[in-house]
């Protein structure tokens, strides 16, 4: 097992206001990784990772996930391609065929998710990588489409997902995983061996690269806090999920994770967090020195 990225999830629990604060705080910390979601109808998630990337210097922005309903695939590649040149290195993009109800709500709902997830992924590789794409699938329609300023670098496309199809698709075309939900250690192996497995089928030599999030917190009340918590993403207490306590507690629920098959780990702090600012020192001035050891 190799240390696993640790990073913090900046979920849409928090106001987007308060997204500078910590992105300049993950990074003072020494963390690796600060992650933004993309949650309708909440935040969006490519304002968000600009911001955070203009605000900091060195540590990695990811992006989980860009609902392919809602953002046609030129505009997508355009976006991806500014970030990726801006901010070379630096930024992984995470795209998923969205939740089903809410992409109804918006009125983009597809007949068939992942048809759509994986014309969208094709096509916005190729794009990626500097190729005139024309194509003409069931939902991804093209015509010579060629970006003027391709990413100078390859830009990370991580896809996520957590039914077994969906799983599978991000094995075959993603260069990671994102997974779209909090896991105990045995889900995240299962899920985790499902992808690895279409990634063999698909002729992928190289592990597949794979972020989890852990929802913790510490200090007074933080078991408490985490119980209420879990609820909210449709977990509940003692299902193995979340870590409250000190930095070995925390420290020991990461290398679970990372002993599972995930590569980095998102810490996502409750919604009453009582002090982000000092939760991020905590974690990378506490936490991340006991995952080397």
């Amino acid at each position: 097992m190799t240390t696993p990225r640790l990073g913090i999830a900046f979920v849409p629990a928090h106001a987007p206001e308060s997204l500078r604060a910590l992105a300049t705080a993950a990074e003072a910390a020494g963390l690796d990784d600060v992650w933004v979601w993309e949650d309708c109808f909440k935040q969006s998630g490519l304002a968000s990772a600009a911001a955070a990337l203009a605000w900091t210097e060195r540590v990695r922005v990811g992006l989980g996930l860009m609902p392919a309903p809602l953002r046609s695939t030129a505009i997508t590649a355009m976006e991806v391609a500014n970030l990726g040149r801006m901010f070379p290195g630096r930024f992984v993009a995470g795209v998923g065929h969205g939740v089903q109800e809410w992409m109804g709500q918006a009125g983009v709902r597809a007949a068939s998710p992942l048809t759509l997830l994986r014309e969208h992924t094709e096509a916005l590789r190729r794009l990626l990588a500097g190729e005139e794409v024309t194509t003409s699938g069931r939902y991804v329609t093209l015509d010579r489409v060629r970006l003027d300023w391709p990413p100078t670098e390859p830009v990370p496309l991580w896809l996520g997902g957590v039914g077994p199809r969906s799983l599978a698709l991000a094995g075959e075309l993603g260069d990671g995983l994102i997974l779209a939900n909090a896991y105990a250690p045995a889900e995240v192996r299962e899920v985790v061996d499902v992808a690895q497995a279409a990634a063999r089928s698909a002729g992928r030599s190289e592990p597949l690269d794979v972020q989890a999030t852990l929802i913790a917190a510490t200090g007074d009340g933080a078991q408490e806090r985490v119980d209420r918590e879990l609820p909210l993403w449709g977990r509940q207490p003692n299902e193995g999920v979340g870590a409250a306590g000190d930095a070995r507690t925390i420290a020991d629920a990461v290398l679970a994770l990372a002993d599972s098959g995930a590569t980095a780990v998102a810490i996502q702090p409750t919604a009453d967090e009582p002090d982000l600012d000092a939760f991020v020192r905590f974690l990378g001035n506490d936490v991340r020195p006991l995952l080397a050891g």
